[in-house]
């Protein structure tokens, strides 16, 4: 049991609802709604929650209340018009039956979404002043569309209650209209909602005291905040606290929210959205200090992503409820596994940012070390046990030969898993070993501590051959060997480049002037290139792509972005490499522009390249021939959920991961789980 357990299970009342313990999950915007509904898949991905013992789950960030607040860039939910009524009361009874309570964010996007969507409106705004992170030029509100906005969130709340909805909060975060009104630098009004922070707030006003006459003074009705903007031009915490003191003042809110930051620009909004680069609770000090000035319940959420922080963070009076919301996306089941007593096998958000980042792009929220979540239609977050016991062998160590061989384990087989290192973690600890990505290693930990609980049978620093694999008399052998660096295709590459895994696992250290050239933009050679300027090198990195890390998400590229500018690492975009070759006891990089075709060479001490990997998969053709199904896995019964063809004699063969091809941490799970728990 983890200290102060007790304070994170004691129930919560809000206005004579009752929370039956202190943990939750905010309202998020993971791309599956359907149509502006919150159906099916939407529905499952919370009931999980409910399942896994939380009090109170939030759903549907950013729910609009206007057409000319549109939900589709992020599949996001419309509460526009009463059609949605009956999906929330589908919705409800669904997370009711559980024990816990349903609440959803309404908001009006104002700027901060797009004209070019939907219905093709206008946004709007309290001025005319351009949004950098959505790049919209709003319309200047006229009376009459604030009274029409105003109006919407009555509605919206009304159809809340309608649909069963233990509550709601209107989300006055992350740059929406409400505090889109409140901050100077949105608001340049001089009329009534312009100017002095009283005016300011008249809009929010007006907004909540329309709610509450719709909904009823018995519904619960909340609002998420930022403590502090933490743009020059912004709303201070000094503002914030005046604010949420004076709403709570009013009787306006039941609760508070509260988050640090603003999400206008791509920096603010990775600061607001906090990764593995900030420690853990970063801005709980802000809800803290809002806490003292209120009489009303004071949520928080902002990477709180282990139990411990957040039972410190209630126990010690700094907030009443803590919310969890992305380590229930990497285990929706982690309340339920604190009360058995089972807190070491939650399976803890490591911070990669995976889910939230494809949401910016717009896919779909997935977890970067849990392929069920988001798929709980067809994918089980508890393996359930087979009917018949079989002798599996797995081969790697990494995530995918670790997540085959824990569902294997749970499936009832007898599982043998050999890895040639002496640890597991493959690439995973190669990535970890980059300044601010450490966290990373929580994956295979927690994998690793799982396949040897199961019992799986682990021989470490063992490198498989065909004898040893055929020696087990195998029924299932699972290839998960992953990959090797891929030098890439330049000229001289494979005799004078060393790539990014050489140098993180210290294999090379590379001294003086370093080119790091990078064809895959992801985080392996932008961290690479921190690593090695934050020891001493003179360090550019050039890539074919428009900007460097251009695969990157949102809440991970403005960090890397911000550490190169920190550490002086030159940046180099739209160049190819097509030459390395050495003059001296120094090397020439011969880069061409992709535009102009025009070549220019650097000349250096080292040239470190990121092609990606390529399959380690001779053992898996040594291995082919001799299996039952030459190695070839049924992919209509793989996407469909059904198990694999089990004619014919002898071991089924197959391979997962980067053994088939290079991908990231998501696929090789995902792989491994799709396929083995129907073995």
């Amino acid at each position: 049991m983890i200290a102060n357990a007790d304070a994170l299970l004691k129930p919560l009342t809000i206005k004579g609802l009752t929370i039956r313990n202190r943990v939750m999950s905010t309202s998020h915007a993971p791309g599956y709604g359907k149509d502006g509904k919150p159906q099916e898949r939407y529905q499952l991905y919370h009931e999980e929650k409910a399942k896994g013992g939380i009090g109170l789950t939030m759903f549907g960030g950013s729910s609009s209340v206007a057409i000319d607040s549109p939900a589709t860039p992020w599949a996001q939910v419309s509460v526009a018009d009463d059609s949605v009524i009956p999906f929330f009361q589908e919705f409800s009874d669904r997370i009711h039956r559980h024990g816990a309570k349903l609440m959803i964010q309404l908001t009006h996007m104002g700027r901060r979404t797009k004209s070019d969507t939907d219905n093709w409106m206008p946004t709007i705004a309290p001025s005319i002043r351009r949004e950098p992170a959505s790049r919209s030029v709003p319309k200047e509100m006229e009376q009459e569309d604030i009274d029409r906005v105003v109006h919407a969130f009555a509605q919206a709340a009304r159809r809340c209650r309608e649909g069963g909805l233990d509550g709601c909060e209107i989300s006055a975060a992350h740059g929406h209209l409400v505090d889109q009104f409140w901050s100077p630098s949105s608001n340049q009004r001089t009329d009534a909602y312009g100017g002095s922070l009283e005016n300011r707030m008249r809009f929010g006003i007006e907004v909540l005291e329309a709610m509450r006459m719709a909904a009823g003074d018995d519904f619960v009705i909340g609002i998420r905040m930022s403590g502090d903007e933490m743009v020059g031009d912004g709303l201070s915490q000094d503002d914030l606290t005046a604010i949420a003191a004076e709403y709570a003042r009013r009787g306006l809110v039941d609760f508070l929210n509260i988050i640090g930051g603003q999400a206008r620009d791509h920096i603010a909004h990775a600061v607001s959205l906090p990764n593995m680069s900030f420690p853990v609770a970063p801005f709980l000090y802000l809800p803290s200090a809002i806490k003292r000035e209120v009489d009303i319940p004071v949520f928080h959420a902002q990477r709180v992503t282990d139990l411990a922080s957040a039972a410190r963070a209630v126990a010690e009076g700094h907030v009443d409820m803590v919310a969890m919301t992305r380590a229930h996306i990497a285990d929706p089941h982690l309340v339920r596994k604190l009360q058995e007593g089972r807190a070491d096998d939650i399976r803890q958000c490591v911070g990669a940012g995976y889910c939230i980042d494809r949401i910016y792009v717009g896919g779909d929220a997935l977890c970067i070390q849990n392929a069920a979540t988001g798929r709980e239609a067809t994918m089980p977050h508890d393996v359930a046990p087979g009917t018949t016991r079989k002798k599996a062998v797995v081969i790697g160590g990494g995530p995918a030969g670790l997540e085959a061989a824990r569902v294997l384990a749970l499936r009832g087989h007898s599982v043998v898993l050999f890895e040639k290192q002496a640890s597991t973690g493959g690439q995973i600890s190669i990535a970890a070993k980059a300044t601010w990505r450490e966290a990373l290693s929580g994956i295979s930990r927690w994998l690793n501590a799982q396949v040897v609980k199961l019992g799986v049978d682990m021989r470490l620093g063992q490198e498989a051959t065909e004898e040893a694999v055929l020696a087990e008399k195998p029924d299932i052998v699972i290839v998960a060997t992953g990959g090797r660096p891929n030098h890439g295709h330049a000229k001289g590459a494979d005799s004078f480049a060393v790539s990014t895994w050489d140098v993180l696992t210290g294999a090379v250290e590379p001294t003086g002037s370093v080119l790091v050239y990078d064809e895959q933009g992801q985080h392996n050679a932008s961290s690479t290139a921190e690593h090695l300027a934050k020891r001493g090198c003179l360090v550019e990195i050039a890539t074919h792509d428009r900007m460097v890390g251009e695969e990157i998400g949102t809440t991970n590229q403005p960090i890397h972005l911000r550490e190169l500018y920190k550490l002086g690492v030159v940046m180099s975009p739209n160049m190819e490499l097509i030459e390395i070759y050495p003059e001296g006891n120094r090397l020439v990089a011969a880069l061409r522009n992709t535009y102009t075709d025009t070549e220019e060479e650097r000349v250096v001490d080292r040239v470190v390249v990121d092609y990606g990997s390529l399959p380690m998969d001779q053992l898996y053709f040594g291995l082919k021939e001799k299996s039952r199904n030459h190695g070839q896995t049924d992919q209509e019964a793989l996407v469909a959920g059904r198990p694999q063809p089990g004619d014919g004699e002898g071991f089924a063969l197959y391979r997962i991961g980067d053994a088939v091809a290079g991908r990231n941490i998501h696929a090789a799970i995902y792989d491994a789980l799709r396929l083995c728990k129907d073995i």
